[in-house]
């Protein structure tokens, strides 16, 4: 008889017992992370403006230090106090929240522009390729000013995508677009980034656009991970602070959650109602139905 033995599940990105602070700074803004993500798996954090959410990303980059634990990537230290790898050296590909596009440039060559070091022809070809992912496919002859923000946005992706990053880091990459294109652009990104098979992490404010795109999803707060679980573990949260709209659950396509104009009612009322008692909660549900 044999004895079958336990899969050990090694985390692509690791953050141990992370601390960053500032200097001159009274406390850190970063306190105490843990944290694993799979490779593969788009992992979300989530919180308010201020939690800290983007100074961890800016960390696991290598744009800043910590202060105390470590940043593994691939079972390999690239962070910990006194010791930063270079961002260059990290593999890692970067999604700004106003995407950055050069604007002297056109699609093709902003999209090219990590991989200049490549031969001509293999150049153009990855161009290619990362456009036709994102779905702009013979966009490249044409301006950052001549698309529209999804369109810009999906430049910004396939520009991220084109080097083959071993992970892609999205800081708010929707917030400068309105809420209806915000939650479709998450979901068409979502399929994007599986079909490319990447392993991301993304941090946002808005609570059904990290449904619709995470794998797991973080709860951040005054510098505190207070949950990381996948979407049906972190519903009900257990922290006060997502509790607004989080209650809500939805489908996206191939499993997980995703918004809809319902879902949106709910979060709202949710929102502006957070002090309710449950009874009036589930009159609510039964008159929306």
């Amino acid at each position: 008889m044999r004895l079958k033995v336990p899969t050990i599940q090694v985390m692509f990105l690791e953050l141990r017992q992370l601390d960053i602070q500032y200097p001159g700074s009274p406390s850190p803004a970063v306190r105490g992370v843990n944290l694993g993500l799979r490779s593969g798996d788009i992992g979300v954090l989530i919180g308010p403006s201020g939690c800290g959410k983007t100074t961890l990303l800016r960390a696991v980059a290598g744009l800043e230090p910590v202060s105390g634990g470590q940043i593994l990537l691939s079972q390999r230290v690239v962070s910990e106090k006194g010791h930063t790898e270079p961002a260059e050296r990290r593999r890692i590909g970067m999604v700004f929240q106003d995407y950055a596009l050069f604007p002297h440039m056109d699609v093709g060559r902003n999209v090219g522009f990590g991989i200049a070091h490549l031969p001509k022809a293999e150049r153009q070809k990855r161009v290619a390729e990362v456009l036709e992912l994102v779905g702009l496919t013979g966009s490249d002859a044409r301006f950052p000013h001549e698309l529209s923000g999804g369109q810009q946005q999906r430049v910004a992706l396939a520009r991220a995508l084109a080097p083959k990053p071993d992970l892609l880091l999205l800081d708010e990459p929707f917030s400068n677009l309105d809420i209806d294109l915000r939650e479709r652009l998450a979901l068409e990104v979502r399929n994007i980034l599986k079909a490319a098979q990447a392993t991301a992490l993304l941090v946002t404010h808005d609570q059904l656009e990290a449904f619709a795109i995470g794998d797991v999803i973080g709860v951040m707060n005054e510098g505190q991970l207070h949950q990381w679980d996948d979407a049906a573990t972190l519903l009900p949260p257990r922290h006060p602070y997502p509790r607004a709209g989080m209650g809500v659950q939805v489908k996206r396509a191939g499993g997980g959650a995703t918004s809809s104009g319902k879902a949106k009612g709910k979060a709202a009322a949710a929102a502006a109602s957070s002090d309710e008692d449950d009874s009036s909660d589930d009159d609510s549900d039964e008159s929306e139905e």
